[in-house]
C-alpha cells in the first residue's frame, strides 16, 4: 500500500529516500492546499515541530511516525484530539546516548579536548598540564530517570560513584537514592546528569538556583533537551566561576550554539550526537519503516506513544 507521507524538518535523508521507495514523500515546503488533502503519515524526528496549525491543515493524517525517543514537537494534544497515532523509537537509542553521557562527563572532568589543545599548541614544551578532577567514587546526581538515565546509573556504579536521582516518579533502583528536590540532588552532587524528557514541564529546570546548588566545583552534563536548562544562566555561572564546567549535546536553539561555549578549558560541546551510531540510527529507521508499514496493513503498530 503506498501512502503519501510528508516529511517534517531534521529527518535524516537516507530514511526519506527509503520511504520514497513505496510511497509518494513531500517535503514539508512544498506542501499546498492541493496535496495537503492526501497526507496519511508525517514523517518527523525527535527535533521536528509539528503544531496544531500543520495538524489542522491535514484532514487525512492518521500517523505521525517520530524518528527518535523525544517527541516534545509534536503537539499531542491536538493528534488526541483527531485520534491520530504517534509512535517512537524508544529503547534502541538508550545504550548510546547513556555512553556519550559518561563520555562527556569524563572529557570535562579529565579535560580531554582542552589536554589536546594544549599539544597542538605547542605548549607541552614548556610544562606539564595541569591536574585535572577525579571522577571514580565522586557524587553523580541524574536529573530524569527513565531508560536513560537508568543506563547512565548502570555505567557510572562500575566507577563507583555515589549516585542519586531526582524524577517524576521514584524507581526502585538497589544502591541509588532518589531525592526530593532538584536542588537537594545537586547540592548533594559533584556531577549532575541531565537526562529528563523535554516539553513544557521541563522547561528551564536546571535554572539559577540548581546552579548554584551544583556549586563552583559542580559539573553539568546534558544529554536531554537545550530547553532543560536555562542556557542564559549557565552562561553566566561558567563566566562567573559559579560551577567548574560542562559537557553539552544538546542546545535550545539548534544548530546555533552561542558562542561563549567556544574554545574553553572546561566546556565540551558536541552537536546533538547522542544517538548517532551507524546501528543505532539503522535500527531506528527499521523501526520508523517497520512503524508504518503495519499501519498501512492494519496491524498493531510496535511503538505507540498514543
Amino acid at each position: 500500500m503506498m501512502s503519501v507521507i510528508l516529511c517534517a524538518n531534521k529527518v535524516p535523508l537516507t530514511l526519506v529516500n527509503a520511504l520514497s521507495v513505496k510511497n509518494d514523500v513531500i517535503a514539508l515546503d512544498i506542501l499546498s492546499p492541493e496535496n495537503a488533502h492526501k497526507v496519511e503519515i508525517i514523517l518527523a524526528s525527535g527535533e521536528s515541530t509539528v503544531d496544531d496549525v500543520l495538524i489542522e491543515k491535514l484532514p487525512s493524517l492518521r500517523l505521525i511516525a517520530v524518528f527518535g525517543v523525544g517527541y516534545d514537537g509534536i503537539d499531542i494534544h491536538a493528534a488526541k484530539q483527531r485520534d491520530i497515532t504517534v509512535t517512537n523509537t524508544p529503547d534502541i537509542l538508550t545504550d548510546d546516548v547513556a555512553d556519550l553521557a559518561i563520555g562527556l562527563m569524563l572529557s570535562v572532568a579529565r579535560r580531554i579536548n582542552d589536554a589536546q589543545r594544549f599539544i597542538e599548541r605547542g605548549d607541552w614544551q614548556t610544562g606539564s598540564y595541569p591536574p585535572a578532577v577525579k571522577i571514580s567514587g565522586r557524587r553523580l546526581g541524574i536529573v530524569g530517570f527513565g531508560r536513560i538515565g537508568r543506563a547512565v546509573a548502570l555505567r557510572a556504579k562500575g566507577f563507583s560513584m555515589q549516585i542519586g536521582y531526582y524524577s517524576r516518579s521514584q524507581s526502585a533502583v538497589e544502591g541509588v537514592t532518589c531525592y526530593p528536590s532538584l536542588a537537594s540532588l545537586a547540592e548533594k552532587s559533584d556531577v549532575l546528569m541531565v537526562c529528563a524528557s523535554g516539553g513544557k514541564e521541563s522547561h528551564h529546570l536546571i535554572n539559577k538556583e540548581v546552579l548554584d546548588a551544583l556549586g563552583p566545583d559542580g559539573i553539568i552534563i546534558n544529554v536531554a533537551r537545550g530547553s532543560v536548562i536555562d542556557e542564559a544562566a549557565l552562561l553566566e555561572a561558567i563566566n562567573m566561576q559559579r560551577i567548574g564546567g560542562a559537557g553539552l549535546d544538546v542546545f535550545a536553539d539548534e544548530p546555533h550554539v552561542p558562542q561563549e561555549f567556544y574554545q574553553r578549558n572546561n566546556v565540551v560541546i558536541t552537536p546533538h550526537i547522542g544517538s548517532a551510531t551507524q546501528a543505532t540510527r539503522d535500527a531506528m529507521a527499521r523501526l520508523v519503516m517497520d512503524n508504518i508499514a503495519a499501519f498501512q496493513a492494519s496491524q498493531p503498530l510496535l511503538t505507540p506513544v498514543i
